[in-house]
């Protein structure tokens, strides 16, 4: 009976692109409304320059995500095209070339070389793109997975500060946005970074730490150059 076992490693792809899209939808949003409210902007300016801010972050993430990892699935091809050539035209010094760093792992020359030569008889382009090339299942690059997760990560990422907008008073907004930013931030990294196997203190306090340098930074701004409208 087959043992099927589940890794941390296997989100690796989408994983990365959500944890970034919704920390940067938090941090990027929250920013933007302080900063605009620092200037003194009214209320209801404050909630459109955020609502645009999410739709353009969501799509400017997903360009971003697709267009990186597209060039990265790219790359993979490229190589994996490029290891195919080789493997026709001289199997023999490929067999050498896996067995070597079979080798370098830690196998004796013979058994080194059985592995390779069975690996390669099941499947010789798999084996050199995995061991040669560091290219498996789990780490392919998948771009529309990648832009799909970043932008809705981003969009729900962004809406839990506009939400505070609209729940809190003038008087108190700003007070409330950094503390809910804060607070959301915190949730984001302890659940990125245990779903990552990590330390979850460890992980909320880096996403909070630089979250809230980044809001005190842009309210700064807001506050230096804005007027009263």
């Amino acid at each position: 009976m087959r043992h099927s076992e589940h890794h941390r490693s296997e989100r690796i792809g989408w994983l990365r692109a959500a944890v970034m899209g919704a920390n940067d939808g938090i941090v990027s949003t929250s920013s933007l409304v302080l900063g605009v409210a620092a200037a003194g902007v009214a209320g209801d300016a404050i909630l459109i320059a955020g609502a645009a801010g999410l739709v353009a972050g969501a799509m400017s993430m997903a360009a971003g995500e697709y267009v990186s990892v597209s060039t990265q699935a790219d790359t993979e091809r490229a190589d994996i095209e490029r290891e195919r050539g080789e493997l026709a035209a001289d199997r023999e010094h490929e067999h050498r070339e896996l067995a070597e760093i079979y080798i370098g792992r830690g196998l004796s020359p013979g058994l080194a070389d059985q592995v390779a030569h069975e690996l390669m008889a099941h499947d010789a382009l798999g084996a050199h793109a995995r061991d040669e090339l560091g290219i498996s299942r789990m780490t392919r690059a998948r771009p529309l997975q990648a832009a799909t997760a970043s932008a809705g990560s981003f969009a729900v990422g962004a809406s839990l500060p506009l939400l505070i907008v609209t729940l809190a008073g003038a008087e108190w907004l700003m007070v409330s946005v950094v503390a809910m930013s804060l607070v959301f931030l915190a949730v984001l990294g302890g659940l990125a970074a245990g779903a990552g196997g990590a330390n979850t203190l460890r992980g909320a306090f880096r996403v909070t730490a630089w979250g809230a340098l980044a809001m005190a930074l842009t309210a700064g701004v807001g506050r230096l150059f804005g007027v009263s409208v």
